[in-house]
């Protein structure tokens, strides 16, 4: 499988993952322009897309997938209440619903020869769902704006072959930073985003021989910076309950602006 992130930060999120023969995005929140110079940085072509998973209705997840639907047909999957937030609101502009399909989490199903398994994260959005993606014996997954994580979000990542997943703040830089009471308290609650420190931890939970790369995505802009999060979270993993040391894997950070090398896992 290849994967590789187009964007990803708290300014928008684009990721890809395909097969020889299957091409799907993992959220279209940056312009429709900025995506096709991403996929064709990967020497692919958005009319080449087999479908487009929604994790969630935010802006930063959405922003471009009323051009690419309208412009290209392509297929649209996400949660019943996403869909539904999104038709009901403004911010695609005029798609044809048809192109709008429902899944389930914890129910798989398949695009061409992808197999993706949708879970449930816990975010202040309408339902919304993190996602999975496997081909033969490869699988990769995008776990992003998830306020907590339990047993059922380890159980979703163990055994991959590549993640990405969300470090978004620092907690003392948001904690001292200038955003408002209400904002600092609903990215720290369970329904906002994983910490640098958390995002470690899950990691010690997942982490196993066979994995070949570790993305760090979803930082925020004003809370957070690479260098932070990257030490971080290599201090939770060396320092943890876990038998590995951060060296022993590729961290990488998932760029807010240019796509990520690609992975062939």
């Amino acid at each position: 499988m290849d994967f590789c992130s187009i964007a990803s930060g708290s300014s928008g999120n684009c990721i890809f993952a395909g097969t020889d023969h299957t091409g799907i995005l993992i959220d279209a929140g940056i312009s429709g322009k900025r995506i096709t110079a991403g996929l064709h940085a990967i020497d692919r072509k958005p009319e080449e897309l087999d479908g487009i998973l929604i994790t969630h209705e935010h802006i930063d997840h959405i922003k471009g997938l009323g051009v690419l639907a309208r412009k290209y047909g392509i297929p649209v999957y996400s949660s019943a209440g996403t869909i539904r937030t999104m038709l009901e609101g403004e911010m695609l502009g005029r798609v044809d619903a048809s192109l709008f399909h429902q899944v389930e989490a914890d129910r798989s199903f398949c695009i061409k020869d992808m197999e993706i398994h949708p879970f449930r994260v816990s975010h202040d959005a309408a339902e919304p769902f993190a996602y999975r993606m496997q081909h033969q014996d490869k699988s990769v997954a995008v776990a992003t704006d998830l306020g907590y994580y339990d047993d059922y979000i380890v159980e979703n990542l163990r055994g991959l072959d590549a993640v990405l997943i969300e470090s978004n703040h620092d907690v003392n830089m948001l904690q001292v930073g200038t955003y408002p009471y209400y904002l600092k308290q609903r990215i720290l609650g369970k329904k906002g985003h994983l910490s640098n420190d958390n995002a470690g931890k899950l990691l010690g939970e997942i982490l196993h021989d066979n994995l070949k790369s570790v993305l760090l995505g979803h930082l925020s802009k004003e809370n957070n910076y690479e260098a932070l999060a990257f030490a971080t979270v290599c201090a939770e993993i060396t320092l943890g309950d876990n038998p590995f040391k951060a060296e022993d894997f590729p961290i990488t950070i998932a760029k807010r602006e240019e796509p990520s090398a690609l992975l062939a896992v």
